[in-house]
């Protein structure tokens, strides 16, 4: 087996002990993102749209930097604050997975880092 490490500056670093994404034979473990705004290091801002966006944003980041797009994505599990937000995040998430989506998990969670409205970890493979 042999353990790649993936690592971009166009996706917000690692705020712990954990990489961006990891790939391995042909396929790529990406860590839960949120929005945080690469160039700044700061949060987007509470607005929902807003943090859903920056987080895909982010996801399709680390994907490119690994040579992956959002087609080779195969499972995707989102993380929220409110599952009342579960219907304008999904409208959001479409713009993203237009044909063929991945099978995904949502869940509501009691607590995000840096207290986010949405965080959003993949697989993608080759």
């Amino acid at each position: 087996m042999t353990k790649k490490i993936i690592s971009t500056e166009n996706a917000p670093a690692a705020i712990g002990p954990y990489s961006q994404a990891v790939e391995v034979n042909n396929q790529l473990f990406i860590s839960g993102q949120i929005p945080i705004n690469p160039e700044t290091g700061e949060l987007v801002g509470d607005d929902l749209k807003k943090q859903t966006v920056q987080s895909l944003e982010n996801l399709k980041a680390v994907l490119e930097a690994a040579g992956y797009s959002l087609q080779d994505v195969v499972k995707c599990e989102l993380f929220i604050s409110d599952m009342d937000n579960f219907n304008q995040i999904n409208q959001i998430y479409a713009e993203y997975f237009t044909k063929d989506a991945p099978a995904r998990a949502c869940v509501e969670v009691s607590r995000l880092p840096k207290d986010v409205k949405v965080e959003i970890a993949a697989v993608a493979v080759k």
